[in-house]
């Protein structure tokens, strides 16, 4: 498939909540794009999770056949294995990363999306790259609020 755009995606925080960053790398023919960005208190899954999203609303042409790479299990297995769909009907009861999840779903309808699960820190060179792009983005300095992250906690500390 020639016209397939791929797509490599990583997240990464220091500290688990703490400081964090996405990396993305989009290749589509001789394309090549690539984006990041850091929040000042995040986790690791929800980064995983927003550099897909990001990258999916990044695309400009609807209904592109795109496969998505990713070390993350915990966003490869909730979509592959149906984990998503469960949630879904439960009202996303007692699940994290609800407003991620929401956002996805609005997003993925939009294109022919195929997932696939990477070996994270190993021999694949989008993967790395996106790894180093994630940290280099916490790093900065010059980071953005989770509010999504930051809301959650905060009405949680209220109780």
């Amino acid at each position: 498939m020639p016209d397939t755009i791929h797509i490599y995606t990583d997240g990464a925080a220091s500290g688990n909540p703490g400081p964090g960053g996405y990396g993305i790398v989009m290749l589509w023919k001789h394309h090549r794009k690539e984006m990041s960005e850091g929040f000042r208190l995040t986790t690791n899954n929800r980064m995983e999770l927003l550099s897909v999203i990001v990258a999916i609303e990044t695309l400009k042409k609807a209904a592109s056949e795109v496969i998505v790479h990713s070390d993350s299990k915990y966003v490869i297995d909730s979509i592959n294995l149906k984990w998503l769909d469960g949630w879904q009907k439960t009202g996303f009861k007692k699940k994290a990363n609800v407003d991620l999840w929401q956002r996805f779903l609005k997003v993925q309808h939009k294109h022919h999306i195929t997932f696939k699960w990477v070996k994270g820190h190993a021999d694949n060179v989008e993967n790395n790259r996106c790894d180093e792009l994630a940290v280099a983005a916490y790093k900065t300095g010059n980071l953005k609020i989770d509010e999504g992250y930051e809301a959650s906690k905060d009405s949680l500390s209220l109780d």
